[in-house]
């Protein structure tokens, strides 16, 4: 843990990428995590790992601030439900990372803590909206990101910063912010998805599987199938097919006629 901490003190002021550095509590933890590793006691798939967390999902202790100044104050009562999957896995927020404001922008930088930088060339973008975390991931400050995706905020900046990342099938992972009045616009809820970042594909399916489960206000839940690391168990790839006709086509194929009258119009 303090390797890491050591890495963030080194690093991070020439990338921006870590807003919020939480090592007393991590080191605590990782105190506590020894202690229990050397009792004997049965430990969690990701016993002691250090972990990021994105600035828009509920950390307790920690401004959910969404790369606003007005978000400054606004410290959940309650861990997202996947942060809680997270640490009841043994794994250790170590740090806060940066994002756009609202996760709005493809580009990584606010008023409330800069912009950050892509490791590999300043003058290129790190991506959005999950930026910090995956620019923390590639300057070696932690081996596991939190993030979120709606239209690519997961996987971009994993593609700008040589990092990986997977976007989860919807209701697969939950997510819900505790101090939210209301809920937010339905088509958000149905595009918006919870997910793990790192830098080996190994440790996001390790990852994922701790964060997977069912949802305490499900949406959409994915939970119906078992998943599990490398099976498709509940699975199906055989769906109905769907045939369509276009009325341009007007006879010109010799599958026209035969498409026509296959439709179900």
């Amino acid at each position: 843990m303090q390797a890491h901490l050591d890495r963030i003190q080194a690093v991070n002021g020439a990338v921006n990428a870590i807003t919020v550095e939480l090592g007393e509590q991590a080191l605590a933890a990782a105190a506590e995590a020894d202690r229990v590793l050397l009792s004997g006691q049965d430990v969690g798939p990701l016993h002691g790992v250090p972990f990021t967390v994105k600035e828009n999902i509920d950390l307790v202790g920690s401004a959910t601030t969404n790369g606003l100044i007005l978000g400054e104050a606004l410290f959940p009562p309650v861990d997202s439900p996947h942060i809680a999957r997270l640490k009841a896995a043994g794994a250790i927020p170590i740090a806060r990372t940066n994002m756009p404001d609202v996760g709005l922008r493809w580009h990584t930088g606010n008023a409330l803590h800069g912009e950050t930088l892509n490791p590999w060339n300043p003058a290129l973008t790190p991506g959005g909206s999950s930026g910090g975390d995956a620019v923390a991931l590639a300057t070696g400050m932690t081996p596991l990101g939190m993030g979120n995706d709606v239209g690519g905020s997961l996987r971009w900046p994993s593609q700008c910063c040589g990092t990986c990342a997977i976007r989860p099938t919807l209701g697969r992972v939950p997510e819900h912010l505790s101090l939210s009045a209301v809920d937010r616009p339905l088509s958000i809820q149905l595009m918006a998805v919870e997910g793990p970042m790192a830098r080996h594909v190994r440790d996001l399916a390790l990852a994922l599987s701790c964060m997977n489960g069912a949802t305490p206000r499900p949406l959409v839940d994915a939970r119906a199938y078992a998943w599990r690391r490398g099976t498709t168990q509940g699975r199906s790839c055989h769906r109905p097919r769907r045939r369509g006709h276009s009325s341009r086509c007007r006879g010109r194929r010799p599958s026209c006629s035969r498409c026509a009258s296959r439709c179900r119009l």
